[in-house]
């Protein structure tokens, strides 16, 4: 019996397709999560820790939708650029973190917002403003 050519290049082909996909299949499940699920797990994280409401929930996953990916966008390109200066990656890091604290403080409660602000908020924002202020 003699094998044709193009029968076995098929099945080899569709074997390493399907290896392939299955590796990165697990490489997904097992690496970090994505974009996306880091916003729904920081959601969480906070509706759990200051108690949140059904629908300052869905404002905090909203905002972090679409901050992180904007955020990711802009250090793709200073990437794309080949920056190495750190202090430029860290200065689109802070813009981002001060846009998404000014966007909590417009749905926190006031008790809510301090809680946010102790559970290690305020260190950041002095740490914002201290980098801020040595420029």
């Amino acid at each position: 019996m003699k094998l044709n050519p193009y029968v076995i290049f098929l099945v080899v082909s569709a074997v390493m397709t399907l290896v392939c996909g299955n590796m990165a299949s697990a490489q997904n499940q097992g690496g970090q999560p994505d974009i996306y699920e880091q916003a729904e797990q920081e959601a969480d994280r906070l509706q759990r820790l200051l108690d949140l409401e059904d629908w300052q929930v869905f404002y905090v996953d909203s905002t972090l939708k679409h901050d992180f990916p904007a955020m990711m966008a802009e250090y793709d390109e200073l990437r794309k650029a080949k920056v190495a200066n750190q202090s430029m990656y860290q200065s689109v890091h802070d813009k981002w973190m001060e846009q998404i604290d000014n966007s909590y403080k417009k749905f926190f409660t006031q008790e809510q917002w301090t809680a946010y602000l102790k559970s290690g908020a305020a260190r950041a924002q002095k740490a914002r403003e201290k980098r801020k202020a040595k420029k």
